[in-house]
């Protein structure tokens, strides 16, 4: 298909997602069971919880409750192509290699557990009961636990999760890296130092009474589209929204409700942002600090005239510490620095903060374009003092809200996946099943690719994911993992993840979240954790794709009763045949979060998490919500714009509207007006012309950083977009080989995949 290139002038939802559903379901060759399935998604208990996104579920639930996003996935998870033993057995794994991520996952559901052959370069039928024990044998073979990695997507549930780590804590190793250190570790490491508590204060409930919202660096409309219906709400209520994002992305611009029939037949749509600031890429932390700077001189006016004072002052008092100092820092910046900074004038900066001090009840959104940059914590940590400044957190209708990606991503941390020993319950595991947790931290994201490229990682198991696609500076990493000794793929698609392997290579195909999973005890409950920190039951309605497919739980537990030793505290079987029984066990080890587990789980809507914040009692080192002085404005460390280096633009990586992390769909973005091709370039017109480029251009894209080693991507067609000067955008994951693996917030290590320093260079396409 040749690709075309046509300005998408309508709004995000309506006949536009509507037809996209009906397309992809097609495309799966599911049109019947894939609609039928749809009917009940996100509903609890007699439904399951979208694949997708982790934005909340509302109840009482919805007759419609999924959106388009969220409908490509459960029609990619239950579409009726197979991928067979057969298909194996007619490709090599280094043809397969060349294969684009949409061909692999295109084949269908993964059907039988396999293992690499090195004679043939295939993966080969290999019986459960075998692929687990050489797997068992060959994790104890390795000199030293940490010489594995137990890497967990955001897919998994509460209980293989949990089960997950404790496979890991108990082989003895806390190297269990996950979705999180891709993208929202940032959030972990900024929100506890500021108001002492690691995820998000808002629940839905709060978007029904808040009368302000800001967002920051997110893309709604193909990440988190069910949001959308709370925006509407919020506006329709008269609540501004103010967006800062250096694209002008279509869901935060106009929506189209299709759940409402009055809007889907007369074509109506609601305006979502009120304000629009198109932020330089990197630059929230200064726009943040240039409304706090318009609120001080707004509060300076106030007091002056003897009018009531713009700062909750009574709040800062009474609940705050580290005010002063943060005062002094953010009147000391000049507006010319913060303009340069952000890329906003000084009065649409002041515009913004009298607009949010209007607001008494005030929500702060914010994604991946705040956390994935070299300072994120630092952006996180102004946006909580801009909340702090006028009391919009520990009550209703206000706080702050990172948006989760993968719909369990922040619920596996709650039950123990994390690297920091710190963060895990240690002694409450040793009285529970009588071992002792490594006193190690263990591997981040990063430091798992450092030790696969140093050699000092000899084991990789993934439950769920993509993880060599998803790493930065993957043309480096690629080779390196043939020299592993093994690889472990619990998948229910072929992705490249399985094609770059070890000595030793399986993939254990797993049940999906739609599908039915039946056990000893019968049909199985399982639970996730949204963005909100509420946590549901659900199960499965389709039949499962294979008479040879198991459950996550089941294969964790068959891979620990073959690699640890036997111990009556850790009866695997059990777990498997009643996953109540493992519910049971999460209530013992984190007995504050998850008493009564098995009961609260079936409540209406849920349960939420205990989280101080909300009720403002603030679990940090001084007792009180902390404002933090920013370290720097700076937008990147490795290359700030200078006069001497005007060929240098600062690339963010997006998502198109048709696809789900490293999961692409199909070859369209319509919000952006590109079809039939990922391979593009945003560019604004103005640096285009100062560099010679023209619509159409074929350029080779290299990362501007000089440590020696040549990154590099391309061809990629030079397109006009709407984005600040300096600035332009490419697709993820195809352009994370731009990213080197150092490049990553300072302290939470989160590849800076939204600020890349690069050199284009025109190119002639080959015919």
């Amino acid at each position: 298909m040749k690709p075309r290139f046509k300005p998408y002038r309508g709004p995000s939802g309506g006949w536009g997602s509507a037809n996209a559903v009906g397309t992809i379901l097609l495309r799966e060759r599911a049109p019947l069971t894939g609609a039928v399935t749809l009917l009940k998604q996100n509903r609890p208990i007699d439904g399951f919880a979208c694949v997708s996104c982790a934005w909340a579920k509302p109840h009482p639930s919805k007759p419609l409750a999924f959106c388009e996003n969220g409908a490509k996935a459960t029609a990619w998870e239950t579409t009726s192509l197979r991928c067979t033993p057969e298909f194996f057995a007619a490709h090599a794994l280094s043809e397969l290699r060349n294969w684009s991520d949409y061909q692999l996952e295109q084949q269908g559901r993964l059907t039988h557990p396999m293992r690499w052959d090195a004679t043939s370069d295939r993966y080969l039928p290999v019986t459960w009961e075998e692929a687990i024990a050489e797997i068992g044998a060959e994790l104890k073979r390795l000199d030293a636990p940490d010489q594995a990695v137990f890497y967990a997507s955001g897919r998994a549930s509460l209980e293989a999760s949990y089960l997950w780590q404790l496979l890991a804590r108990r082989f003895g190793t806390n190297n269990l890296p996950d979705s999180s250190n891709m993208c929202h570790e940032t959030t972990s490491v900024a929100l506890p130092e500021s108001i002492g508590v690691p995820v998000g204060t808002v629940t839905l409930n709060d978007f029904a009474k808040t009368d302000c919202l800001l967002i920051f660096g997110h893309n709604t409309s193909s990440n988190s589209p069910r949001m959308l219906h709370d925006l509407e709400a919020a506006r329709q209520r008269g609540a501004p929204i103010i967006t800062f994002n250096p694209l002008r992305e279509r869901g935060l611009e106009r929506f189209t409700n299709p759940q409402s029939p009055k809007q889907m037949l007369t074509g109506e749509s609601q305006v979502v942002s009120t304000h629009y600031h198109q932020v330089t890429i990197g630059g929230d932390a200064a726009a943040i600090a240039g409304i706090c700077k318009a609120l001080l001189t707004m509060d300076d006016a106030a007091r002056e005239a003897g009018q009531d004072r713009v700062l909750d002052i009574a709040f800062i008092e009474q609940h705050t510490q580290g005010f002063e100092a943060f005062e002094h820092v953010i009147r000391s910046y000049a507006w010319s620095m913060l303009e340069r900074r952000s890329g906003l004038s000084r009065s649409a900066m002041e515009g913004a903060a009298r607009i949010y001090a209007s607001g008494q009840r005030v929500i702060a959104i914010y994604g991946m374009g705040l956390t994935q940059h070299r300072h994120g914590v630092t952006s996180i940590q102004m946006l909580v003092n801009l909340l702090l400044m006028r009391g919009n957190l520990g009550k209703e209708g206000a706080g702050i809200c990172p948006v989760r990606g993968h719909s369990n991503v922040q619920g596996q941390r709650t039950v123990g996946i994390t690297e920091k020993v710190t963060q895990v319950p240690v002694e409450r595991l040793r009285e529970q099943f009588d071992f002792t947790v490594s006193e190690h931290d263990g591997t981040t994201t990063v430091d798992a690719c450092e030790g696969v490229l140093s050699g000092k990682i000899k084991a990789f198991l993934a439950l769920g994911g993509n993880f060599v696609r998803a790493t930065p500076d993957s043309h480096r990493l690629e080779p390196a993992w043939s020299e592993l000794r093994l690889t472990v793929q619990i998948a229910t698609k072929l992705n490249r993840s399985a094609l770059v392997h070890g000595e030793k290579a399986y993939i254990l195909p797993c049940l999906g979240r739609t599908e039915m999973d039946t056990q000893a005890s019968g049909l199985q409950y399982h639970t996730t954790e949204d963005s909100t920190a509420c946590i549901r039951a659900w199960q499965g309605v389709v039949k499962p794709a294979g008479s040879h497919l198991r459950s996550e739980p089941a294969i964790i537990a068959a891979l620990a009763k073959a690699t640890l030793p036997a111990s009556p505290l850790m009866d695997w079987d059990a777990w498997v045949a009643d996953y109540g029984l493992i519910r049971d066990a999460i209530a013992t080890t984190y007995p504050e979060t998850f008493h009564d587990f098995n009961t609260r789980m079936l409540e209406p809507g849920g349960f939420h998490r205990p989280l101080p914040a909300t009720k403002r009692e603030w679990s940090t080192d001084s007792g009180k919500a902390n404002f933090t002085r920013p370290e720097t404005l700076a937008i990147n460390d490795d290359v700030e714009p200078t006069t001497e280096r005007r060929d240098v633009l600062n690339l963010m990586t997006v998502r198109s509207n048709d696809q789900f992390n490293t999961t692409v769909y199909g070859y369209d973005d319509r919000f952006r007006g590109v079809y039939g091709t990922r391979s593009v370039i945003f560019m604004h017109c103005n640096d285009m012309a100062r560099l010679g480029l023209k619509e159409g251009d074929q350029v080779q894209v290299s990362t501007a950083v000089d440590d020696g080693v040549q990154r590099s991507v391309g061809p990629l067609r030079v397109t006009p977009h709407d984005i600040p000067e300096g600035c332009c955008a490419a697709y993820y994951p195809e352009c994370n080989p731009l990213v080197p693996l150092w490049h990553h917030e300072k302290k939470a290590k989160v590849p800076a995949a939204k600020s890349i320093p690069i050199t284009l260079r025109r190119v002639i396409a080959t015919a």
